[in-house]
C-alpha cells in the first residue's frame, strides 16, 4: 500500500504506553477475537453480551508515566493517522454531512465511552463518544494468529470501524440495537451479522474511492484485505477455537459472506448497494 509521504488526520488520540483498567461494556469489535467465541459457545450467547458481562472494572485511564514509544511504533502511529486521512477524504466526498471520528490508540487497556475494554477485544467502534478504538498489537494477531499479513489488511481493519461510524451516523447502529431483547437471541445474531457485512461492504467502498482519489494499492493489497476478511469470519474462528460450527450464534458473518461484501463495495463503489438488511443474499 502506498502511504507514505502523505497526509495525516490530527484525529488521532495516542495513549500508547499509558494504563487502562476493565473489559469493554459496549462497542463493536471488529475480531470475535477466539477466546470471546469459546466463551460465547459454552455460554450459548452473543460475544457481545458475554463482553457486555464480564468487565473487571470501571476506573478510567490511570495516570502513570506514558512508556516511550519505539521506532516502528511511531511509523505505525503515522501508518494508521494516513489511513484514517483517506477514509476522511473518501466519506466527505461521499456525504456532504459527515462528521470526523476519532481513532485512539492504546495498549493492553483503554477507557471508553462504552465502557473500559482490553486489548484482547480487538478493534472497535463506540458510537458514545464515536471513536475507534485499536491497540496495534492486533496486527501482530493478524499476521500470526489469523495468517492475514500485509500493510492494506491492516488499513482494511481500520475502514471497517470507519464503516461502523457510516453506520452510527446513518442510525441504523441505534436501530439494530434497539432489537436487543425484542426478538430472540437468534435473529437479533443475524441483524448483527447484516451490520457487520454492511461495514465490510463500506470498507470496500473506501478503497474503491481511496484508489480513484491517492492511487494507494499496489499488487496483492485487495488480496490481503480478502485474506483479513475471511480469517475473522465467524465460521473459521469458531472452528479454530471448538472444532465445531454454530451458525445460530454467528455475529459476524461467515468468511464467504465478509469477503463477498468487501469485494461488492470495491467493485461498485456505491453506497446504495450496500443494504445488507433488505437482501436474503447475503
Amino acid at each position: 500500500m502506498r502511504w507514505t509521504g502523505r497526509r495525516q488526520s490530527s484525529n488521532v488520540e495516542d495513549r500508547r504506553g499509558s494504563g487502562g483498567g476493565g473489559m469493554l461494556k459496549g462497542g463493536l469489535g471488529i475480531g470475535g477475537i477466539l477466546i470471546v467465541v469459546v466463551i460465547s459457545l459454552v455460554m450459548k450467547k452473543n460475544p457481545l453480551e458475554v463482553l457486555q458481562q464480564t468487565g473487571v472494572g470501571t476506573g478510567g485511564t490511570t495516570t502513570e508515566e506514558r512508556a516511550p514509544l519505539t521506532a516502528e511504533e511511531e511509523k505505525m502511529g503515522q501508518f494508521v493517522a494516513t489511513v484514517l486521512a483517506d477514509t476522511e477524504d473518501v466519506w466527505h466526498k461521499l456525504k456532504s454531512d459527515y462528521r470526523e471520528p476519532t481513532l485512539v490508540l492504546f495498549t493492553d487497556q483503554v477507557a471508553s465511552g462504552c465502557g473500559n475494554a482490553s486489548s484482547a477485544t480487538g478493534p472497535f467502534y463506540c458510537s458514545a463518544d464515536e471513536k475507534l478504538y485499536i491497540d496495534l498489537s492486533f496486527y501482530e494477531d493478524l499476521r500470526s494468529r489469523f495468517q492475514a499479513p500485509g500493510d492494506f489488511a491492516q488499513a482494511y481493519v481500520i475502514a471497517h470501524e470507519v464503516g461502523h461510524h457510516i453506520q452510527h451516523l446513518m442510525g441504523t447502529t441505534d436501530r439494530v440495537h434497539s432489537m436487543r431483547g425484542q426478538v430472540s437471541e437468534a435473529e437479533y445474531n443475524k441483524q448483527s451479522v447484516r451490520l457487520e457485512l454492511q461495514a465490510d461492504f463500506f470498507a470496500g467502498v473506501w478503497a474503491h474511492h481511496a484508489q480513484k482519489m491517492q492511487n494507494i494499492l499496489e499488487a496483492g493489497d485487495i488480496e490481503e484485505a480478502l485474506g483479513a476478511a475471511s480469517a475473522i469470519g465467524d465460521d473459521r474462528l469458531q472452528k479454530q477455537a471448538t472444532g465445531e460450527v454454530v451458525p445460530d450464534s454467528f455475529t459476524h458473518g461467515t468468511s464467504a459472506q465478509r469477503v463477498r461484501w468487501f469485494k461488492k463495495g470495491f467493485e461498485t463503489g456505491d453506497i446504495s448497494q450496500g443494504d445488507t438488511f433488505s437482501t436474503d443474499d447475503l
